[in-house]
C-alpha cells in the first residue's frame, strides 16, 4: 500500500497520422501451440484517432482566418451553438450574450482578483497531446500541469508547467525524457498532500514518476502488464482510483484491462520515507473482444470500473465479481468507442464518443443500452471530454472543429440543444480536462499550445 508518511520527504490520433515510427523489440507468445511474434510499436497498433489531430493542427491553423482565433463566448439561448467561422463574432468569456468586445486576453474585473486573466497559455517547442492537472493545492504546488510532446519518434518529452500569478503566465518548471508520446498523463489524485507527489504516464508501459520539491522527476516504477515477456502490448489509457489511490487500472490493445495494486516496497520496520514504490497485478482480465481504448473508475465505488473498446461496447466491471461483466451500451454499427468519462458527482452517468464521431453520448446506468442525451454541436471529430468536478450537470467537450464547449445537461432526458459556453482555439483541440482542485479552470491542448481557461 502507499505509505502516506512518504509525503514528508517530497512535495512533491487522427486518420491522417502517418505510421512511420520506429518499432519496439518483438516478443513471442504461444497461442494454440504456435509461437506468434508480436510487434510492440504502439503507433502501428494503437488507432491514430486516439491521438486526436496532432499531426495536422499546425497546417489547419495556418489556413484559418487569424481574426477568429482565441475566442471564448457565452452562448445565447436563441443563437444555438453554430461553430461556423463566418457566423462567430469576437466575444469575451463573460460578455453578456452578444455585446462586442475584444478577443484578446484581458484583465478581469468581473470577479475575483482584478489582476487575474481569463486565459493563460504555454507554447512548447513541439506539438502537444496528453496533459493533466496536479491535484495539489498547497502554495508551492498549486496550478501545476504536466504535458507530453507528440513527436513521431522514440524520444519525447514531458514538461511540467505552473501558473506564476505574479508574472501572470504559465512558466516552465522542469522537463524529462519519455519514450514515445504518452497516451495519457495523470497526477495522483491527492488534494490533501498526504501521499508522495507522483505522476503516471502510459504508452509502451505504465510508468510512475516521483516529483521532487524542485519539480524534477525521477522514474519510480515501470510496470509491465505482460507477465511472461519483457515487453507488453501498448497501453491506450489508464485511470487512477480517486477513492483508493493504491489502485491504477490500465487498458491495452491486447483486449485486456489490468488493475495494479501499488506497493511501497518498504521493508517492515524501516522508516525510509523515500522507499521505492512498485506495483503488483491485482487482476488482469480480457475485457473486450477487440482492443480496449479507455478505462475509468467509478467515483461512487472503488471497486467498479468501466471500459470502452474497438468492439463498440461500453462495459461495467466489479472487482468483487469479475466472473462476468455488464454491457451497458453497444454502438448499433459496432463503431469503436474511443473515450469515456464517469460523472464525478452523479455516478449513474457516463459519457463516451465513438471513432470519427461528432456527438457525445451520455448514458444512464439505470437505463442501459439507450443514451439519455446526445451532444451534437461539434462540426468535426470529437477528441476529448471531461465532467465538472463540482457539478453533476456540467461537462466539457473538444474536437477537431477548434472548439471547447461547456454543456449544462441538468434537463436530461430532454434534448440538449446548445452548449452554454464555447471557446475557439487556434487549431484542433486534442485533449480537454477540468481541474478537480480548481473547478473554475479547464485546460486544452492544441498544436503546440497548452491553455488554461477560466470558466
Amino acid at each position: 500500500m502507499l505509505d502516506q508518511s512518504q509525503a514528508s520527504s517530497s512535495s512533491s490520433a487522427a486518420p491522417h497520422l502517418m505510421h512511420h515510427y520506429p518499432t519496439y523489440p518483438q516478443s513471442t507468445s504461444n497461442m494454440g501451440g504456435q509461437a506468434v511474434q508480436q510487434r510492440m510499436d504502439p503507433f502501428n497498433q494503437i488507432p491514430p484517432d486516439l491521438y486526436g489531430s496532432t499531426s495536422s493542427s499546425s497546417v489547419a491553423a495556418s489556413i484559418r482566418p487569424p481574426q477568429m482565433q482565441g475566442q471564448y463566448r457565452a452562448m445565447p439561448p436563441d443563437m444555438g451553438a453554430s461553430t461556423s467561422m463566418q457566423q462567430q463574432q469576437p466575444m469575451d468569456i463573460y460578455d453578456n450574450y452578444g455585446n462586442a468586445s475584444t478577443s484578446e486576453m484581458r484583465r478581469s474585473s468581473v470577479r475575483g482578483d482584478p489582476r487575474r486573466k481569463e486565459i493563460y497559455s504555454y507554447n512548447a517547442p513541439f506539438t502537444l497531446f496528453s496533459h493533466g492537472w496536479s491535484a495539489a493545492t498547497d502554495p508551492s504546488r498549486k496550478f501545476r500541469l504536466a504535458v507530453s510532446s507528440f513527436i513521431e519518434e522514440y524520444s519525447n518529452k514531458i514538461h511540467i508547467v505552473q501558473l506564476d500569478e505574479d508574472a501572470g503566465e504559465l512558466v516552465h518548471r522542469s522537463s524529462f525524457d519519455h519514450p514515445y508520446p504518452a497516451t495519457k498523463i495523470m497526477w495522483i489524485p491527492d488534494q490533501k498532500g498526504t501521499f508522495p507527489d507522483l505522476l503516471a504516464t502510459s504508452g509502451d508501459y505504465l510508468r510512475l514518476w516521483r516529483i521532487g520539491t524542485d519539480n524534477n522527476a525521477r522514474i519510480e516504477s515501470l510496470l509491465n502488464t505482460n507477465r511472461t515477456a519483457e515487453y507488453c502490448a501498448p497501453l491506450t489509457s489508464f485511470d487512477w482510483n480517486e477513492l483508493d489511490m493504491n489502485l491504477i487500472g490500465t487498458s491495452s490493445i491486447d483486449t485486456t484491462c489490468t488493475v495494479w495494486q501499488l506497493e511501497t516496497g518498504q521493508a517492515l520496520g524501516t522508516t525510509r520515507p523515500t522507499a521505492a514504490i512498485d506495483g503488483t497485478v491485482r487482476t488482469q482480465l480480457i475485457a473486450h473482444d477487440k482492443e480496449v481504448f479507455d478505462i475509468s473508475f467509478s467515483r461512487g465505488s472503488a471497486q467498479i470500473f468501466a471500459s470502452v473498446g474497438a468492439d463498440g461496447s461500453l462495459r461495467l466491471f466489479d472487482l468483487r465479481r469479475l466472473e462476468h461483466s455488464t454491457i451497458m451500451y453497444e454502438d448499433p454499427q459496432r463503431q469503436p468507442l474511443l473515450r469515456l468519462a464517469w460523472n464525478r458527482n452523479d455516478h449513474n452517468y457516463i459519457a463516451t464518443f465513438g471513432q470519427d464521431s461528432k456527438e457525445v453520448l451520455i448514458l444512464d446506468l439505470r437505463l442501459p443500452c439507450t443514451p439519455v442525451a446526445r451532444l451534437r454541436n461539434h462540426e468535426a471529430t470529437i477528441n476529448g471530454l471531461s465532467w465538472a468536478p463540482h457539478s453533476g450537470s456540467h461537462i466539457c467537450t473538444a474536437g477537431d472543429d477548434y472548439q471547447a464547449l461547456i454543456w449544462d445537461v441538468h434537463e436530461m432526458p430532454k434534448p440538449i440543444s446548445d452548449p452554454i459556453l464555447a471557446y475557439r482555439a487556434q487549431a484542433e483541440v486534442n485533449q480537454i480536462h477540468w481541474s478537480s482542485s480548481f473547478p473554475d479552470w479547464i485546460s486544452i491542448c492544441s498544436d503546440n499550445k497548452l491553455e488554461i481557461l477560466r470558466v
